[in-house]
């Protein structure tokens, strides 16, 4: 009896407002009248690391062929160093401490 009733509910609901009624979330209507989920972002933590490791970057800057060399010469020794892997040593080539100036204000 109760499922009976339950059906013509459903019917005379149906019938009388069609328009107003929403597909159900689990149903496959609901499902597929959804817009497609953006891909979530990707961490860049997540991935394994790509660059040098300590052991190789502590070689490089405290390699015994670079204690006779200036300042600049030690920078530009480094950045061949880091090329030879493949990687991009970004060194200042203006001598920055000509710039600066103390003004007496």
């Amino acid at each position: 009896m109760r499922d009976s009733i339950a059906r013509l509910i459903t019917w005379v609901l149906s019938v009388l407002a069609p328009s107003t009624r929403t597909p159900g979330k689990h149903s496959a209507a609901y499902l597929t009248d959804r817009p497609a989920a953006e891909p979530e972002t990707v961490s860049p933590w997540a991935r394994p690391w790509t660059g040098p490791s300590a052991e190789t970057v502590r070689g490089i800057f405290h390699a015994e062929e670079t204690d006779g060399l200036n300042p600049d010469q030690r920078e530009r020794w480094r950045a061949v160093a880091f090329s030879e892997l493949g990687l991009d040593y970004d060194f200042p080539t203006v001598n920055i401490h000509a710039v600066r100036r103390t003004v007496a204000a």
